[in-house]
């Protein structure tokens, strides 16, 4: 693939993303507040309020914690917001144009999903609050828990397209034949991926590392001003983020082969998704730290393992 400077460059800031996925993210965030707030009976913010939060969040000052080392702290927070940028793009251009997609793409896209949870541990860690640390703990253990569910549900659809690991040629196949989600294999293997992401977004029932009424917030205790905005921008393109790769990977991606009302129906699809998590994240208690890794080591653990085996002899 030839590509130039410039279009790498405008790819990875504008469309489809740093830029695209910020405001793309933001307002999914206010979709988020608007459902849960119709759900209890409320009318909800308005439609720009989460970026009057994170402006105004920039407008703060910023406090490192007395001995906390500054480079960790206050560099963690990037990192996560680069890292997340990078995969919005890898996964939507892989859509826009599967043409474009390079050999082992998701590879790549399975460590970038790796590096927000773990910028976050290493940010609550760095912060020399013990709160925080319990935070960062749990957030470890909770990332322990989920990821190997996670491998088997995407190993599903690899062993059910012959071996493919290019996003591209993923999509192509789902195009040619059908979306993984409606096989029995590739339907288990999003049921679990889909809890595992609901967890990699920190949502209720999974919340456990921030559970701002036990431990204060946990993990973004001590993050205050820009940091903290770039922190809740991470999360908000995260959110994007994972309903495009749900998306993508089961249910044949959000721009189809096809012509006419099929376009227009595709970009539904990740809405769909967030609709869905909301009201799970709506609907269900918080769980414990035990209950989470007895969750995902057992019942999600064994849903993707099954799909694996369905896959393989080809359901």
């Amino acid at each position: 693939m030839n590509m130039s400077v410039g279009w790498v460059f405008f790819y990875l800031l504008v469309f489809p993303g740093f830029l695209f996925t910020s405001v793309v993210g933001l307002l999914y965030t206010w979709v988020d507040r608007k459902v849960t707030a119709r759900i209890q009976f409320r009318v909800g913010p308005p439609l720009l309020q989460p970026f009057y939060d994170f402006f105004k969040l920039l407008g703060k000052d910023t406090f490192v914690p007395e001995g906390a080392p500054r480079s960790i702290f206050l560099g963690a927070p990037l990192i996560g917001l680069a890292s997340v940028s990078v995969l919005s793009t890898v996964l939507l251009v892989s859509n826009l144009f599967p043409g474009q997609a390079f050999a082992g793409d998701l590879i790549v896209v399975l460590y970038l999903f790796a590096f927000v949870p773990i910028v976050l541990i290493l940010g609550a860690s760095s912060s020399s609050n013990p709160i925080s640390a319990l935070g960062a703990s749990r957030e470890m253990s909770l990332y322990l828990a989920y990821e190997l569910p996670l491998l088997f549900a995407l190993a599903t659809i690899i062993v059910k397209s012959g071996g493919l690991l290019k996003i591209g040629d993923l999509l192509q196949w789902q195009w040619t034949n059908h979306p993984f989600l409606y096989s029995a294999s590739g339907a288990l293997a999003f049921v679990s991926a889909f809890l595992c992401m609901q967890a990699k977004l920190g949502f209720v029932p999974f919340d456990i590392a921030e559970a701002e009424q036990e431990i204060m917030g946990g993990i973004t205790l001590e993050y205050s001003g820009p940091v903290l905005a770039v922190l809740k921008l991470t999360k908000a393109m995260l959110y994007f983020t994972v309903s495009i790769f749900l998306t993508v990977f089961f249910w044949g991606g959000f721009r189809s082969p096809r012509e006419g009302w099929y376009h227009i129906l595709g970009w539904l699809k990740p809405l769909a998704i967030i609709v869905l998590i909301i009201l799970i994240k709506n609907t269900n208690p918080r769980l414990r730290i035990d209950q989470a890794l007895r969750f995902f080591w057992s019942i999600v653990l064994v849903l993707s393992i099954a799909g694996f085996i369905l896959a393989t002899v080809g359901l």
